[in-house]
């Protein structure tokens, strides 16, 4: 996306990256105006101010036991988002599962309706997931490469927990949900990668990385992304990368698929490095990946950090320890951080990710989330 204060340089390993691959650049398609969020180079705007959000994964918010076969454990939605600090932002799992109704196995958006209807009661801002890569809490399938080739335009006949193809979902779900007020951006997969499936359960130690990952990844942002943007003009769409190097995205393919008109914000997924800033290697680590997002123009959002505790670690210690990386993290350009993961109902006893409604980390969330402060980010 063209922005007049990108780098000279960066524009340079931008288009160098595009040839790489054997692919010019497609023109612009930035989103049309009137959302509440919006993005440049310099991170991201709310309602007109620069916004640099902070919040949770809270993959759950869908989850009504009552109604759909759910994913994790129920939430008081009026409870989760009234306690979250002014202006936070949570990303959750908008599965075409959880808007089946186990018992008739027809459409049933009650429970999803409840999530946006909470959010925009405390006008908190969300970022729904529209499918899970490997297939949890949907229909239990790994997206391999045919998928993204054109297995997400197709029903596949017999698959559980489904009734339309993703393409249709997609549709479904953008049409139901694009004029809410606290839809922050859309994400197409969270953790896409586009490896090889060599045996029926695509089991991760016999998957292959094939020389066309990049180029059948980058294609599915294209055309996917651009038949969310007909039906939805205005909403940012973010892409769920991990970041660290998956298959499709590894070294400078990360900025090959970024570059895509139809992804707006990038994302890096930050796990095992405890109170480590930038980890990683040169080649796929988040300092990499912060000169990549530069070079694109687009901001880079921390869409999963997570460290362990309960029975393996102190939740004082992690709170500390998640202090020092968003410091150093928004201090090196990222544009927001989404902690991994709020839960109902922690496991103390256990080594989890687990964020309880009392952990010290929601006071991290809220000495880090920002609105109002600096100049204001020039919306695309």
């Amino acid at each position: 996306m063209a922005d007049s204060r990108i780098t000279k340089a960066g524009a340079v390993l931008a288009a160098a990256a595009l040839l790489a691959f054997g692919t010019s650049a497609v023109g612009a398609a930035d989103p049309a105006p009137g959302s509440r969020v919006t993005a440049s180079s310099e991170g991201f705007a709310l309602d007109g101010q620069p916004w640099w959000p902070t919040g949770f994964n809270a993959y759950q918010l869908a989850t009504n036991w009552s109604v759909n076969w759910g994913c994790g454990a129920m939430v008081d939605l009026g409870s989760y988002f009234s306690s979250l600090p002014a202006h936070s932002l949570t990303r959750f799992n908008l599965f075409q599962a959880l808007a089946i109704n186990r018992f008739t196995g027809q459409l049933d958006f009650g429970p999803i309706d409840a999530v946006f209807a909470a959010a925009e009661a405390h006008d908190q801002m969300v970022i729904p997931v529209l499918a899970p890569q490997d297939g949890a809490c949907e229909d239990d399938v790994f997206k391999g490469r045919q998928w993204y080739v054109d297995g997400w335009q197709t029903m596949t006949p017999g698959a559980p927990r489904t009734l339309m193809s993703f393409q249709d979902w997609m549709h479904t779900a953008v049409d139901r949900y694009k004029d809410s007020s606290s839809l922050a951006a859309w994400e197409l997969v969270g953790e896409p990668e586009t490896s090889t499936c060599t045996d029926a359960a695509c089991s991760w130690w016999t998957r292959s990385c094939g020389p066309d990952a990049a180029q059948v990844l980058r294609d599915f942002f294209d055309d996917a992304g651009a038949e969310l943007r007909a039906r939805d003009p205005r909403t940012l769409i973010t892409a769920g990368f991990t970041g660290g190097g998956q298959c499709g995205t590894q070294g400078d393919e990360y900025q090959f698929v970024g570059a895509s008109p139809y992804v707006d914000v990038v994302q890096y997924h930050d796990y095992g490095a405890d109170a480590v800033p930038l980890p990683g290697d040169q080649w796929n680590g988040l300092g990499r990946r912060l000169q990549q997002a530069e070079a694109l123009g687009k901001p880079l959002l921390m869409g999963e950090i997570g460290e362990l505790a309960g029975s393996c670690g102190d939740l004082g210690d992690r709170a500390a320890h998640i202090t020092t990386k968003l410091t150093g993290q928004r201090d090196a350009g990222a544009a927001g951080a989404l902690l991994w993961a709020f839960v109902p109902d922690p496991r103390p006893t256990e080594c989890t990710y687990d964020v309880g409604p009392d952990d010290p980390l929601w006071d991290v969330v809220e000495q880090f989330g920002s609105l109002g402060t600096g100049t204001a980010p020039g919306a695309y």
